[in-house]
């Protein structure tokens, strides 16, 4: 029995896809501006999340085999979207929606 204050471990929706995408991203040694961004968003969909805690493990460690930490790492994502990264332009799976609303209007 658990008491009101025993965190729960929740299973991700999306943990299989992400699980599989994080699993590449440890095999790059020299990381993509794709690879940088899905490791980005992973970080930030599973910040807080009470569980799936061997994939927060791993992103920890792929920032270290990239001789990257959170703060660089979020730097060098934010050069890229300002220099017009954006998803469409990657023919891979990507991590998040991918929505763009310039799609719906024809641009």
């Amino acid at each position: 029995m658990t008491d009101d204050f025993t965190p729960v471990s929740q299973q991700h929706p999306l943990y299989a896809e992400d699980r599989a995408n994080l699993d590449k991203l440890l095999t790059c040694e020299a990381p993509t501006d794709a690879n940088l961004i899905d490791l980005a968003r992973l970080l930030i969909r599973y910040d807080g999340f009470p569980g799936a805690s061997d994939l927060q493990k791993d992103m920890v460690r792929t920032m270290h085999l990239w001789k990257l930490n959170r703060e660089e790492l979020n730097h060098r994502v934010r050069k890229l979207w300002s220099a017009g990264f954006r998803t469409r332009n990657v023919l891979t799976n990507t991590v998040g929606s991918g929505f763009d609303t310039a799609d719906s209007d024809g641009i």
